[in-house]
């Protein structure tokens, strides 16, 4: 049930993206009185169609290969390679016949629509949700590093202070912000009283993509008591109860989680002993940790320090805004790793399952809009690259005829969207390959 959920929100949150991006091409062409032949939702590859009907003489319907969508626009050299349309003389409602600028609006029509969508999104939830965060000055025990962290020399109780020489207030926001996990960041840490500085490595995003952000740091709190007990696992085989107060593992003091977490993880597969307090009484519990390095109960905690921030309608407005396009700048950023060579592409680049994944097994409708409205602004960035066969190639091929004050040849332009076509089949091989093998 859980894969068929994440199956249903990754299909609804891309159907919606790929329609309203159409949609920006669609309008912007009836507005300039350019026919619209056909309006489809994924491919109708070598004609198959699920569902189509005709309206004011444009087809719309469903095709079988859910790997985009497209407008069909009269007079124009797009991913249908209709050559035979193009050697007839240009019809007055054909794309060919308007002026530059006219098409340059049509093809960034999409783009526009899909940075409007983003920050409505990202506006609207910025409105409702507010801003709530860890309070990182409140941090009274530092953090707990994980494995990324401790691969950088963060170490147990170091409390961040600041980040690049701004103060580091919030935990979300400033300690796990891009900026860090970036790379090339420097942390400033209090470490038993004294301050040092520990850089972040320009690599950092490879390990990022093969641990997760939450292995770099997280904020470290003391266990407070045993909470709900799993049916028939290894803590009610010991005996654990609800309650109960962890105060070692095979003899190891605990007082923190990630002691215990820890703890967990080197005995895992061995037998244990944990002692507990049991309303004042010391009582010795022996079982042993399963493969996963968990025994079966839930830990409460002691509260971290949380504010909340809430805007008003307006007022949300410029935040969600900037939101959105930090999107696209986090984008350029970590493309130019890539082409630096500091990340790998295999380990930066995800396709749909990878999508699918990020969605969730679960329904939440904060955590699904939120990765609407990135991957909007994402769709965004990666259109208006400059490939033949997606917007920003067509866009290109607009600004060179109205520096040049004539079009480009029929014939260049088809051996380009040929081009931009193979380019896009082998990225897209190389991120379901890549899926699968992280799969």
């Amino acid at each position: 049930m859980g894969t068929l959920v994440m199956i249903g929100q990754v299909v609804l949150g891309l159907s919606i993206l790929i329609i309203l991006h159409e949609l920006g091409h669609f309008l912007a062409a009836r507005a300039f009185g350019i026919k619209v032949e056909k309006f489809y939702l994924f491919f109708d590859a070598w004609g198959v169609k699920l569902f189509k009907f005709n309206y004011k003489g444009c087809e719309y319907g469903i095709g079988w290969l859910p790997l985009g969508g497209y407008v069909k626009i009269a007079g124009m050299i797009d991913e249908s390679m209709d050559t035979e349309q193009m050697k007839e003389e240009p019809k007055p409602w054909e794309f060919r016949s308007k002026p530059a600028w006219q098409r340059l609006i049509v093809m960034l029509g999409g783009i526009i629509v899909n940075v409007l969508l983003g920050i409505f999104i990202f506006w609207m939830l910025t409105f409702k949700y507010g801003e709530s965060d860890f309070d990182n000055t409140k941090m009274t025990y530092g953090v707990a590093p994980g494995i990324i962290g401790k691969q950088i020399g963060i170490e147990k109780g170091d409390k961040i202070l600041a980040v690049n020489g701004k103060p580091a207030v919030n935990f979300l926001a400033d300690v796990l912000s891009m900026e860090v996990l970036m790379g090339d960041a420097v942390l400033t840490i209090d470490r038993q009283g004294q301050e040092q500085q520990i850089k972040v490595p320009s690599t950092i995003l490879n390990e990022v993509a093969d641990h997760k952000k939450n292995e770099f740091v997280q904020p470290r709190f003391k266990l407070d008591t045993v909470g709900e007990i799993v049916k028939g696992s290894e803590a009610e085989r010991m005996n654990f109860q609800k309650g109960d107060k962890i105060v070692s593992v095979n003899g190891g003091a605990i007082v923190f989680f990630d002691d215990f977490k820890d703890a967990m993880t080197k005995y895992k597969n061995q037998a244990i002993q944990v002692a507990v307090d049991r309303k004042g009484e010391m009582v010795n519990l022996t079982g042993k940790v399963d493969s996963t390095a968990t025994l079966g109960f839930a830990l409460s905690q002691e509260q971290l320090p949380v504010h909340v921030r809430e805007f008003g309608f307006a007022e949300s407005l410029p935040i969600g805004a900037k939101k959105a396009f930090t999107v696209i700048t986090d984008n350029i950023k970590g493309f130019s790793k890539i082409f630096k060579g500091e990340v790998r592409a295999d380990k930066a680049l995800s396709g749909p399952i990878g999508i699918a994944k990020l969605f969730g097994e679960h329904v939440d409708w904060f955590k699904f809009w939120n990765l609407v409205g990135m991957l909007s602004m994402a769709l965004a960035f990666m259109n208006l690259l400059p490939i033949p066969a997606l917007d920003g190639g067509h866009v290109v091929f607009l600004l060179v005829e109205m520096v040049q004050g004539k079009p480009l040849s029929d014939k260049v332009l088809e051996r380009a969207q040929m081009v931009g076509f193979f380019i896009l089949i082998a990225l897209m091989i190389f991120t379901f390959g890549n899926d699968i093998l992280k799969w």
